[in-house]
This record gives C-alpha cells, structure tokens and sequence, in this order.
C-alpha cells in the first residue's frame, strides 16, 4: 500500500493528528500527557516547528503547526516515534502505540485558522454522535480541561500558555490580547447547545483544507514530483474534484434528464447506482433517458450548447 502523501514548503500550515493502534488509548494518566507536551516541546526547538495549538484527547491528539524549515515529515515523525518510545519505556510494553503515521491536511491560514482552532479546542466536549449538538452544561468541563490551548487562547488561567506555544492567532479575534480573548470565548459560548459544521467538508483532495490558491500549489508541486504516493494522491485527488464540480452542476440544474446525463456522462456513476435514485428498476431506464437526451441534442441547438457549455465546465478536470 502506498504511503500517505506528504506536501512540504517553508512556512506550510498543517494540522496534524495521530490515532492510538485499535484505538487505543495513548496517553494512561497525568504523567504520559505531561511527557507528551515536553516531547513536543523538544520537537519546537529541534526542528524549528511553530505549534499555534494542541488538544490532546484520550486516543489520539490534534496538533495545528507551522513548518518554517518545510520538515513536516521530520519533525511530526520524530515527536510520534519519540514519544512512543517513551510511553512504551515507561509502562513496560512494546509494539506501535500509533495506528501508523501521522495524518497531516495542509491548512490555508486566514481562512481556517478561527475555524480549526474552535473546532478542535471543543473536542473534549463534542458528543460522538456529531449529529448532536454540543451539551450547554459541558462548558465549564472545557473551562477546566487542561490538555488543551484552549484555556490560553480564552485567557483563563494565571500562568498563561507554555512559552513554546505561539499565540499569533489570537490576533484573528482582536487587535489587542484582551479583546481577542473576550471574543474567542464570546464565540466558543455561541457554539453551545449546536450541531458543529465540520470543517473537512471543505477538503481538497483528502489533502488541502483552502482555496484555489493553495490547491494549485500543492497540485504543481505534486506533478513536480515522481513516485508511487504521488500517483495515487493523483488519481484520488481527481475523482475528489470532479464529483465536488459534478455536485456543484447538479445543485444548479432543474431538469432531471441532464442531471442523470451529468452523473453518468461527465461524472462516471454506474448507471445502476443512478437508477436507484431515480427509481428505475436497473440501469437500462438511465440509458434510455441518455439515449433519447443525445438524439434530441443532435436537432436541437439550444440543448446542444447547454451540454457542450457543462462538457468544457468539467474540461479542467484533468483525468
């Protein structure tokens, strides 16, 4: 099986997770998450790594970091297999504690940063269900929960946050520390009592978590690239796109016969898969709809340059 892609360059913004092996737990007691943070600590000022926020959960952690030196792999590799073998050490076993490799999704700032940052700071009190609202009678459990920035970020607290943690991004709240940290808490509290939006909607290729601009980027630096990772993230990261923009045509158009023509046609769905929907009885209904919708194109102009227009909308996707 092919290797997770990793996408690196000065100054990227990952965030960064890693879950325990059957997930399990990775950190037992006070002691193991106090070395976990000391080890991450170290990673700061070995490999240069800016951390603008952390949560440590039971079973795995969320790390949202800057990598000036463009060493992701180094550094989020050394802080998983150090802090392994330091868990291992400590509790006399042995084997992966992790459930392989970190996962890393490149993070365009401005636009995500309050985003991820109140999304993973309410980790700790998110029901599992996240159809399920946040419970309003968890806010001071979040209040009190210690593995996390969160209680720096909302200024509670009289030692504030350990000097390695950059607070950078407390700026996207407010123009002074007091007033972002008013904010930041005003709006943790408005997110009480809702369903969260998750903010991997919005994922790029299973990779980038941004607009066009860094998605380009990230697209030429992989075709600049060669290797067995690259070709898969490739073919992934395209059959991604092309149903994002397949969805996207399909919300806009009302007549049933080219939304099947754009699912099948432009989109690749079985045409089994697309008759169920339409409560055909097997794909033969689909390919009549196709047939009878082509035929018409041929004498009918307007229907002609409709389909032509969605053909060169997708054109761009390469395949």
């Amino acid at each position: 099986m092919a290797r997770a892609l990793r996408v690196e360059f000065e100054n990227a913004v990952y965030h960064v997770t890693a879950r325990g092996n059957e997930g399990k737990a990775i950190y037992r007691d006070t002691r193991d998450r106090e070395r976990f943070l000391e080890t991450l600590e170290e990673a700061v000022y070995r490999f240069g790594m800016i951390v603008h926020a952390y949560c440590l959960m039971p079973n795995h952690f969320h790390l949202l970091i800057q990598t000036p030196r463009a060493n992701l792999s180094d550094a989020a590799g050394w802080l998983q297999t150090t802090y392994s073998i330091r868990f291992n050490r400590r509790h006399r076993r042995s084997g992966h504690l992790y459930q392989g490799r970190f996962k890393a999704h490149l993070v365009e700032e401005d636009a995500y940063a309050r985003v991820l940052l109140k999304y993973i700071h309410l980790n700790p009190v998110r029901p599992r269900d996240k159809r399920k609202p946040v419970p309003p009678e968890r806010k001071r459990e979040l209040t009190n929960y210690r593995w996390s920035t969160h209680r720096a970020y909302a200024g509670f607290g009289k030692t504030g946050p350990p000097e390695w943690v950059c607070m950078d991004w407390l700026s996207y709240f407010g123009r002074t520390r007091r007033v972002a940290q008013i904010e930041y808490r005003r709006q943790i509290d408005m997110m009480f009592g809702e369903v969260l939006a998750s903010p991997w909607k919005d994922l790029r290729g299973g990779l980038v978590l941004g607009g066009k601009s860094l998605w380009n980027k990230v697209c030429r630096l992989v075709a600049d690239s060669e290797g067995e990772e690259e070709i898969h993230w490739h073919r992934r990261a395209n059959a991604e796109e092309t149903k994002r923009r397949i969805d996207s045509l399909v919300e806009q158009e009302s007549d049933r016969r080219i939304v099947i023509w754009l699912r099948v046609r432009l989109g690749g769905e079985r045409m089994t898969v697309v008759a169920k929907d339409y409560h055909y009885s097997d794909g033969s209904g689909v390919h009549r709809v196709l047939q009878r919708l082509e035929e018409k194109a041929k004498h009918d102009r307007s229907l002609a340059r409709r389909l032509n227009k969605l053909i060169k909308e997708m054109s761009t996707v390469k395949s």
